[in-house]
């Protein structure tokens, strides 16, 4: 075949491409601009706090007790009656979560078995009624505002304890044919979870962040009347994110992502993505992976399968490269208390951010294939090479431009990092050798970070 002819067809070839390819409407890319305007704070602050307190506490089996045994309201009443969190202090809490570097936190207002945390006036199934009056929600917020972080509230938009919410789904009594006869008004419970999520949004003050628990199958977008819960929501708080919960994404190919009305954020959970994601027209879309310390998001006395700080460590890190998000999970116990080994966890991924911090705030993906050695997150023209796994001999940096490269320092130290182009015969162009130590032991065992600047 001729050169023009095979020149012709790539030209033809590029031009369908172009063509096939999707175009935003206007309306879209004027969403997408508010949500990324919206989110802005929230992708540079990268690391938060969940929290699941909850009745399920007591029982110390994790949050899903009472569906996982199938209990019903007169069972589980007996941990809601020794629900007690004496030693609950919402202050103590926010210090190890600002020690731990963590920027905001979600707490679990009202999960799935319906048991409010907050003093509601749409229900006497609340902590304050058996708590002295105390709003733990409020000591929460105010605690935590104090301490500079950002606040948001998870709400349940399922309830196991409703006499309105169908036994559907996870409901404890999912395979009750006699429960299922009952008379189930749905628009009763919508207006009770309508209404409650008025109270939390009206009457706390300012919420950075609402967290919406979850839709499936047919229980989805206007089942919920999303629209118009949405719209109140966004009514009383202009500025807040929403996450994307409130309608199922299960099955929509990522390649086929859009940025919806419904929230301005997706949640992986316990996993983290296999490359940042984007929507269908290759624009990112901001993400949080939310993540448990143990196997369990609520307290569990038996499980003690702690995730160490390295690898909590270096989740953060993954996330960050990918221009995601990590929401850590705390699961108190029965008193209040956040388990001792969560708070030496996070003691130590906070002394790793205290001096490497600035390689995850504000940062995200760059252009850089990964290494063996490790991952990159970008802010700017700053690089931050992450060294995470056992490797010998010097990190070749692969594919910066060693002509751009302006300075190599060790992040956690400020020393300068000698650097060179080719190594054992590997001249290639895009190599940057970085010579770190003689010792094939990183000198920080649970991420050495090396911050690279380029002039550009």
């Amino acid at each position: 075949m001729k050169r023009n002819s095979i020149a012709t067809l790539l030209i033809l070839y590029l031009a369908f491409n172009l063509m096939a390819q999707e175009t935003p409407s206007k309306e879209y890319q004027a969403r997408y601009q508010e949500v990324m305007k919206q989110t802005q704070w929230w992708r540079e602050a990268r690391f938060g706090m969940f929290i699941h307190f909850g009745a399920y506490a007591v029982p110390g089996r994790g949050e899903w007790v009472k569906s996982n045994e199938r209990l019903t309201t007169e069972q589980y009443q007996k941990y809601v009656d020794a629900f007690n969190p004496a030693d609950f202090d919402a202050k103590k809490w926010a210090k190890v979560a600002k020690a731990a570097g963590m920027k905001y936190a979600v707490l679990t207002a009202k999960h799935h078995d319906g048991f409010c945390l907050f003093d509601s006036k749409l229900t006497d199934y609340k902590l304050s009624k058996q708590f002295g009056g105390r709003d733990l929600v409020r000591e929460f917020l105010d605690a935590f505002r104090a301490e500079g972080l950002k606040v948001g509230l998870y709400y349940s938009i399922i309830d196991w304890h409703h006499p309105d919410y169908p036994n559907v789904g996870n409901h404890p009594q999912r395979d009750d044919k006699e429960y299922a006869k009952r008379n189930f008004n749905w628009d009763s419970y919508l207006k009770y979870m309508h209404g409650q999520v008025e109270e939390l949004t009206k009457n706390y003050g300012k919420l950075d962040i609402m967290w919406f628990d979850y839709s499936f199958g047919e229980y989805s977008g206007e089942k919920w009347k999303a629209n118009e819960l949405v719209k109140m929501i966004r009514t009383n708080q202009p500025g807040i994110i929403l996450d994307n919960r409130l309608k199922v994404n299960e099955g929509v190919s990522l390649k086929q992502r859009e940025i919806g009305t419904l929230g301005d954020f997706e949640t992986p959970e316990q996993g983290i993505p296999e490359a940042p994601l984007m929507d269908k027209y290759n624009n990112p879309i901001p993400w949080e992976t939310c993540m448990t310390m143990n196997g369990v998001w609520g307290y569990s006395e038996s499980d003690h399968n702690w995730k160490s700080p390295e690898l909590l460590i270096h989740c953060l890190v993954n996330c960050v490269s990918k221009n995601g998000n990590i929401l850590l999970n705390v699961g108190p116990d029965p008193r209040g208390n956040f388990p001792a080994e969560c708070v030496n966890i996070l003691a130590e991924v906070g002394k790793w951010i205290d001096k490497n911090g600035e390689s995850i705030y504000g940062c995200g993906a760059n252009s850089l294939k990964r290494q063996d050695w490790g991952r990159y997150t970008q802010k700017g023209n700053l690089i931050y090479a992450h060294w995470l796994y056992p490797y010998l001999g010097d990190l070749n940096a692969k594919g910066i431009d060693a002509k751009e490269v302006k300075n190599v320092f060790m992040l956690n130290s400020g020393a300068e990092l000698v650097t060179y182009k080719t190594w054992f015969g590997n001249n290639e162009t895009d190599n940057l050798f970085i010579k770190v130590s003689k010792s094939p032991q990183k000198s920080d065992l649970l991420d050495t970070v090396i911050k690279i600047e380029m002039n550009k």
